[in-house]
């Protein structure tokens, strides 16, 4: 999940006050759960440690595999009842425990394994700590993520609670690709949960001084831009030959702030390939985009305004250009039921010494949150994994300070949403 800093950070600090808040009368803390979460911190340092130095970029298959085992065996050690759900795309299975209680609360804690980094990042960037900050790839992103949920689930273990019908864990491998293989599986999931609760990391205090959740997110999809040309010896013969790869560049160009005109869509040309022979005029030429939409209509008012764009002036004469979008991952947005999951949360938060939590109105990065809200029958919440800062970057971090926080508020909303869901009596 890739959080656009400079927007969220401007979006934060023009809310109201009362959006910052913590409730007025906060309820006294759980005192036995808040001294379990603080005293499981070192057990959650150890989980990140081993989740960390395992590399699993999204498309290091065997990385993930590995990691996906390791969530395997650890569920089990939780007595979850655990099976493999087998990807769309042929990549790396889910993994999904769950655990059934006596309760009526059917909820589902989602995170993912894969991370944005290639294999070798971790010898040019350790996993190590300095001070309060706990670094290495995929920490905050969303390793931090899987180990609020093993760990709350831990905690929830030893309290004896088993009020819920059905708790599901499901740790998804692809999601930095747009989760192309188990994105149908969270949706068709979700939608048999009351609640999805997503443990994407809240940005660092550092950052936004306070922890938070996530209210909304883009939708993701990509475009891509092809340009047929007509190949010719680049030496002998240039003239006979149509340049694909020039026409390309003038379309990148020509086309590069169309989404400004677009409400709700943002576009970044990120790849391109071209040719195959230095001594070739290329016939062929191919760029992808990034795109990030916030509107139900942005793809189809993004991808009529790209069409539009590239037959008002070509460049390269007998050349066709053509472009196609492809949605990927759904909007999220939090909705009424969402937003009192984060008033929940806020509450919980108030808790602890009143504690203050943010609630982040929007990202333009992307979340399976949006997958798991498609159906519209599962409330959902995003953004309740650990504080840190760096993703997707150099350097990426947590806080260690936001563990005990971020294991309490975990917690203590299951335990909350458990006693909310009894169904009435008959």
């Amino acid at each position: 999940m890739g959080i656009a800093r400079t927007a969220l950070c401007t979006a934060m600090w023009m809310m109201g006050a009362a959006g910052l808040a913590a409730p007025a009368h906060a309820a006294p803390a759980d005192e036995a759960l808040r001294s379990a979460a603080t005293k499981e911190q070192p057990a959650v340092i150890d989980t990140l440690r081993e989740l960390v130095t395992t590399e699993s970029g999204s498309t290091d298959h065997e990385g993930v595999a590995t990691v996906m085992t390791y969530l395997e065996q650890r569920l089990r050690t939780l007595d979850a009842n655990v099976d493999r759900v087998a990807s769309a795309t042929g990549g790396p299975d889910l993994v999904r425990g769950v655990f059934t209680g006596n309760g009526a609360l059917k909820v589902m804690l989602i995170a993912h394994a894969d991370t944005v980094y290639d294999r070798g990042t971790l010898a040019k960037e350790p996993y190590h700590q300095k001070g309060n900050l706990l670094y290495g790839p995929g920490i905050a992103d969303d390793k931090g993520g899987i180990a609020v949920i093993l760990h709350a689930m831990a905690l929830l273990k030893a309290r004896g609670w088993s009020d819920y019908a059905v708790v599901t864990v499901l740790f998804n491998p692809d999601e930095e690709i747009g989760s192309p293989g188990s994105g149908e599986t969270i949706a068709t999931l979700a939608a048999e949960h009351d609640v999805v609760l997503s443990f994407e990391p809240s940005p660092a205090k550092a950052v936004i001084e306070h922890e938070g959740v996530l209210l909304s997110a883009a939708g993701t999809s990509q475009v891509r831009m092809t340009v047929q040309g007509l190949s010719a010896h680049a030496g002998a013969a240039p003239e006979q030959g149509r340049n694909a790869l020039v026409e390309l560049a003038h379309q990148v160009l020509q086309t590069k702030d169309v989404a400004a005109g677009v409400p709700g869509a943002q576009l970044n040309w990120t790849t391109a390939s071209a040719g195959t022979a230095r001594n070739q005029i290329p016939e062929r030429a191919e760029a992808g985009g990034d795109v990030r939409v916030m509107q139900a209509d942005s793809n189809d008012n993004l991808l009529a305004a790209l069409q539009a764009k590239v037959k008002e002036s070509p460049l390269v004469p007998d050349t066709t250009t053509t472009v196609t979008l492809e949605p990927l991952r759904p909007i999220y947005v939090a909705g009424e039921r969402g937003r009192a999951l984060a008033d929940l949360a806020r509450a919980i938060y108030g808790e602890l010494d009143g504690r203050t939590l943010l609630m982040h109105p929007t990202t333009n990065g992307g979340t399976d949150a949006g997958f798991a809200g498609r159906s519209g029958k599962a409330a959902v919440l995003e953004g309740l994994g650990l504080a840190g800062w760096g993703y997707h970057a150099r350097n990426e971090y947590i806080e260690i300070d936001s563990i005990p926080p971020r294991l309490y508020l975990a917690s203590r909303m299951l335990i909350e949403l458990g006693k909310r869901a009894h169904a009435p009596s008959r």
